[in-house]
């Protein structure tokens, strides 16, 4: 174990925040109103008499942008997690599907599913991450290694009061959220504090340049919506908006390409 060095931390925040707030705007930049009307629910948006085309469009805008963000930044966190454990344990991205860090601790290998927050699984995901967890240490084992294996769920937010898990068919594994994660990587009690500050770096200018965005697509988006569901009136054509989204679509038949016979020779 090699004791943490906080100016690294920074300085490679300060370094990688920017690939975060690029890709929050790439997200933007990528969408596609009819995309994500298609998989909203208009009745939700009648029952709760919505009335203007803009209130949709910020409707749907701002939920992909809150979906996406949580997925993005979780992702940006993952890689600051590596990151940090490689400095102090020196463990590295695994190469098993779905587990992200593998590193050695006082003679245990520890293989580390990271996730953003506790609530992150149902049934189906959380019985693929104790799958992955199963093809780890089976490739660990083959390779011959002796060491004991322990699986970590690891959040970077949030609190669990009973860490260890006991599924009733499965692995047991270890679930460290917000402190405790931010501990078990770095051997610092305090880090999950100490990495605040830096996040911040430039981040007003970085929101700037995102809000410039985000209201070009408002607008954008708007003009579309008033021009594509809207009847000349002003007033949302509910009708054509809920047959866009849920009207069934029946498949045009193919045509069969008939066979030219072929000209008889005089």
């Amino acid at each position: 174990m090699v004791k943490l060095n906080l100016a690294d931390v920074s300085q490679y925040v300060e370094n990688n925040i920017g690939h975060f707030h690029q890709r929050r705007i790439q997200s933007l930049d990528d969408l596609k109103l009819k995309d994500v009307l298609k998989r909203k629910n208009p009745y939700l948006y009648k029952a709760k008499n919505v009335l203007t085309a803009q209130d949709i469009v910020k409707g749907i805008v701002d939920a992909h942008i809150s979906s996406q963000e949580e997925t993005i930044f979780g992702d940006w966190l993952e890689r600051l997690a590596i990151f940090i454990n490689n400095k102090v344990y020196g463990g590295n991205k695994s190469s098993t599907d779905g587990i992200d860090l593998e590193f050695d601790n006082s003679g245990i290998r520890y293989i580390v599913a990271i996730k953003s927050g506790p609530h992150w699984a149902n049934k189906s995901q959380k019985a693929k991450m104790l799958s992955d967890f199963s093809d780890a240490k089976k490739r660990i084992q083959t390779s011959g290694h002796k060491a004991n294996i322990v699986c970590v769920n690891g959040c970077c937010y949030g609190r669990d009061g009973k860490p260890h898990k006991f599924p009733a068919k499965g692995i047991d594994y270890l679930k460290l959220c917000g402190q405790d994660f931010w501990e078990f990587i770095s051997g610092d009690p305090s880090l999950y504090l100490e990495i605040i500050e830096p996040l911040g770096h430039k981040a007003k200018e970085k929101n700037d340049d995102f809000n410039k965005s985000y209201a070009i697509m408002i607008n954008k988006f708007t003009a579309e919506f008033l021009k594509d569901f809207c009847k000349t009136s002003g007033e949302i054509d509910w009708d054509k908006l809920v047959k866009f989204n849920s009207e069934k679509r029946i498949p045009k038949a193919k045509k069969v390409p008939t066979k030219k016979t072929p000209k008889k020779k005089k």
